[in-house]
């Protein structure tokens, strides 16, 4: 029963923060000239159309039975850089739109969170169930856009630092992709990933407590 509370209270946020990270993706390649993405049906809010069956199920699910909380990945969208009115320009901001989702997201649930710790009343059957859905909100937007900003190919941060290579390093650079997965059991298993983030869900602590201060 345990697990499945932990599902419940964790999937909310964490659909919000994938899909919302696809859907920035989308909405930046097309701004910068490139509809490959919307074309594909990826300009949405429908989890279904980001949905991956390894990072938004399988993942997902091992890492709540592990007792790791919730986290995973969507699919990908489809970008042609080549159709950028900018090129360069276009790489660094498409790639810097999911992570930039997420931290939006995260300041937008510190102060649903810190409003409805203040205003919604004890005598509210679900508010313990509502504030720790919108906690684990906050937590994994933190989570998701710091993650995506480490600068190790394929995750965003990578494809943002390749604007500044040249082609034969950027194409040197891509092949560090070959060790991503052992360098992602590293991260987690020596639990580095923790003290990676420690600093990034202290930043979401002190949004969170700003707010409760200002509307308090």
């Amino acid at each position: 029963m345990e697990i499945v509370f932990n599902l419940a209270i964790s999937l909310p946020g964490f659909l919000i923060g994938i899909v919302f990270h696809e859907w920035a993706h989308a909405w930046a390649a097309m701004k910068f000239g490139d509809d490959t993405a919307k074309n594909a049906g990826r300009l949405s809010f429908n989890p279904v159309v980001h949905l991956d069956p390894v990072g938004t199920v399988i993942i997902p699910i091992v890492f709540i039975v592990l007792g790791m909380g919730m986290f995973g990945y969507a699919k990908p969208v489809p970008v042609n850089q080549t159709r950028f009115k900018n090129y360069k320009q276009g790489m660094f901001w498409v790639a810097f739109a999911g992570p930039i989702a997420n931290l939006i997201l995260m300041v937008l649930f510190c102060f649903l969170t810190a409003a409805g710790a203040l205003y919604i009343p004890q005598s509210f059957a679900f508010k313990t169930v509502a504030l720790q859905m919108m906690n684990f909100a906050i937590l994994i937007n933190v989570v998701l856009a710091l993650f995506n900003l480490i600068p190790w190919p394929p995750l965003d941060g990578s494809q943002m630092v390749k604007v500044f290579m040249d082609y034969n390093t950027a194409r040197k650079y891509e092949n560090l992709e070959r060790f991503t997965l052992i360098l992602f059991i590293f991260l987690w298993w020596t639990h580095a990933f923790r003290y990676i983030m420690r600093p990034a869900a202290g930043f979401a602590n002190y949004i969170l407590n700003s707010f409760i201060y200002a509307l308090g």
